[in-house]
């Protein structure tokens, strides 16, 4: 089970290596995923821009309770590709991460053994251009405010140096994406500053509709 107040292993951004193995051509591509959407999303994103491809292998794991971990052979004999691209991922100790593995067949079979080893191989050079890195959980926080208050929440969470936007409506909705172990605080520090009228939550959705800006 993946804890969500720990820092974890993940990569800093995109990362691509290719290699030809008696003919056949390897691509690995990997990138940081937040979510099943988003490893998704890049798996269906480099399935269609390798549509020519004999195969693309995926393979992530997802911070989640529990930890969300897929892979698939697409095609390839069973346990020769999805499940050592996953290994990689695994044996690396990374979460929010994605990996497809692009083939294009050369002509010569490489058996189990050798695809095994070519698919790992793929995942091991694109996370080495990808960049491992340490990551502090983050959490998103809705604060809603009366228009009245809302220079005083904005100034605060300005102070606390994190990404933030703010729509303003009927009221003024902030979205604050905070460490997870500065949420409390700043929950705190917004509720002591309005006298406990700012409306505070977590999750992704914004509360209100109109103008948006933010840093």
């Amino acid at each position: 089970m993946s804890d969500a107040a720990e820092t974890y292993r993940t990569v800093a951004g995109r990362g691509e290596a290719a290699f030809e193995v008696q003919g056949s051509r390897f691509f690995g591509h990997v990138a940081p995923a937040d979510s099943v959407d988003a490893a998704e999303a890049f798996v269906a994103e480099i399935e269609a821009e390798y549509a020519d491809a004999t195969h693309n292998v995926p393979a992530y794991r997802v911070r989640a309770d529990p930890l969300r971990e897929y892979a698939s052979d697409d095609g390839e004999p069973g346990g020769s590709a999805g499940k050592p691209a996953l290994t990689v991922l695994e044996r690396e100790e990374l979460e929010n991460v994605v990996a497809v593995v692009t083939r294009y067949y050369g002509g010569t079979n490489l058996g189990v053994g050798g695809l095994s080893r070519a698919y790992g191989r793929a995942v091991k050079l694109g996370v080495d251009e990808a960049d491992i890195v340490t990551e502090e959980p983050h959490e998103t926080v809705s604060i809603v405010v009366e228009y009245d208050d809302s220079g005083t929440v904005r100034g605060i969470i300005e102070g606390s140096d994190v990404e933030f936007e703010a729509t303003y409506g009927e009221r003024v909705a902030f979205q604050v994406r905070v460490p997870v172990a500065e949420r409390d605080a700043l929950r705190e520090r917004v509720l002591s500053a309005t006298s406990g009228r700012a409306a505070i939550d977590t999750g992704d959705e914004s509360q209100e509709d109109g103008r948006t800006d933010g840093e």
